[in-house]
C-alpha cells in the first residue's frame, strides 16, 4: 500500500512538472511572437522616420536653390551653394544608412536641426538685404532726380557727365551724403567772389553700410569748372572700363559705420565765375556730388 502511494505521488509530481514545462514553453512562444511584432512595428517606425528625414533634406535643397535666385550678391550666393552641397552630401549619407542604425540616424537628425537653424538665419539675412536694397533704390532714385535738375542748368554737359549722373548704385555701394562745397579766401573765411578764393573745401559723410566691404578705400573728388573742364594735377582713377582725371584723392579706412570726410583744393590758377561741380567717387562708383557758385 505504501509503495502504491509513492507511485501516485510521483505520477502527480511528474504531471505537475510537465504542465509547468508546457506553460513555460507557451509563455516563451507568446513572448517571442510579441517581441517579433514589436520589432516589426519599430522597424516600420524607423523606416517612416528615415523617409521623413529624406523629405526634409530634399526640401532644404530646394529652398537653398530658391534663395540663390532672390539675391544678387556673389559672396552670399557662394555661401548658399556651399550649404546646398552639404545638404546633398547628408542626403547621400542618409540613403546609405540602415534604418536600424540608431546612432547614425540620431547624428543625421542633429545635422538636420543644425541645417534648419542655418537656413532660418539665411532667410532673415536675405530679407534684411532686400529691405536695404529697396531703401537704397529709393535713395538712388532721389539722387537721379536731383542730378537731372542740375543738368538742366548746364547746357554743355557731355555724354560722360550724363553717364556719371545716371549711374545706379548697387546695394554694397558707398553713399556720400550731406555734401557741401565752398571757397575760402586767404584768411580762411568763406567767400563767394572767385577772385578772392584761395582754396576749395568739400565736406561730406560716407553713410553706414553693412553690406559694403570694409578696409582702406580711396575716395576721389572731381571738380568741374563752368566751362566743363576738370581741375586736376594729372592723377587718374578707373571708372567703367576707362580712366577719369580727379582733382583730389583721399585714402580712408572704412569700418562700415558713418564717417565724415573733408578735402581741399588749393587754387593756383585764374578761375572764372559761375557754377562749379564736385563729384565724389569710390570703389569704381559715383557716390555723391554737389554744385557751388561764385560771382
Amino acid at each position: 500500500m505504501k509503495r502504491k502511494n509513492l507511485l501516485i505521488i510521483a505520477a502527480v509530481a511528474t504531471v505537475l512538472v510537465l504542465c509547468g514545462i508546457i506553460a513555460y514553453l507557451a509563455y516563451r512562444t507568446n513572448k517571442a511572437e510579441e517581441d517579433n511584432e514589436q520589432m516589426k512595428v519599430l522597424q516600420e517606425l524607423a523606416e517612416m522616420d528615415k523617409l521623413e528625414m529624406q523629405n526634409e533634406y530634399e526640401e532644404f535643397a530646394r529652398q537653398y536653390q530658391e534663395l540663390q535666385t532672390q539675391i544678387n550678391n556673389d559672396s552670399l550666393i557662394a555661401q548658399l551653394e556651399k550649404e546646398q552641397q552639404r545638404v546633398q552630401e547628408l542626403q547621400e549619407e542618409l540613403k546609405r544608412t540602415k534604418s536600424n542604425d540608431a546612432a547614425e540616424i540620431m547624428r543625421l537628425k542633429k545635422e538636420l536641426a543644425t541645417l534648419r537653424e542655418i537656413l532660418r538665419n539665411y532667410v532673415m539675412q536675405i530679407d534684411s538685404l532686400n529691405q536695404l536694397n529697396q531703401q537704397l533704390n529709393m535713395e538712388n532714385q532721389n539722387l537721379r532726380t536731383e542730378n537731372a535738375q542740375a543738368q538742366q542748368h548746364i547746357s554743355n554737359l557731355t555724354t560722360e557727365k550724363e553717364t556719371l549722373t545716371d549711374k545706379v548704385a548697387i546695394a554694397s555701394q558707398l553713399d556720400a551724403t550731406g555734401v557741401s562745397a565752398f571757397g575760402k579766401n586767404k584768411k580762411g573765411k568763406a567767400s563767394k567772389k572767385i577772385k578772392e578764393v584761395k582754396r576749395f573745401q568739400i565736406s561730406f559723410s560716407i553713410s553706414r553700410n553693412v553690406t559694403a566691404q570694409t578696409g582702406m578705400k580711396s575716395v576721389y573728388v572731381r571738380i568741374m569748372t563752368p566751362t566743363n573742364e576738370v581741375l586736376t594735377q594729372g592723377g587718374t582713377f578707373p571708372f567703367e572700363n576707362r580712366t577719369l582725371e580727379y582733382s583730389i584723392r583721399k585714402d580712408i579706412e572704412y569700418t562700415g559705420e558713418e564717417q565724415a570726410v573733408t578735402v581741399y583744393w588749393d587754387v593756383n590758377q585764374t578761375l572764372l565765375a559761375g557754377t562749379y561741380r564736385a563729384d565724389i567717387f569710390a570703389d569704381g562708383h559715383r557716390i555723391g556730388g554737389t554744385t557751388f557758385s561764385f560771382e
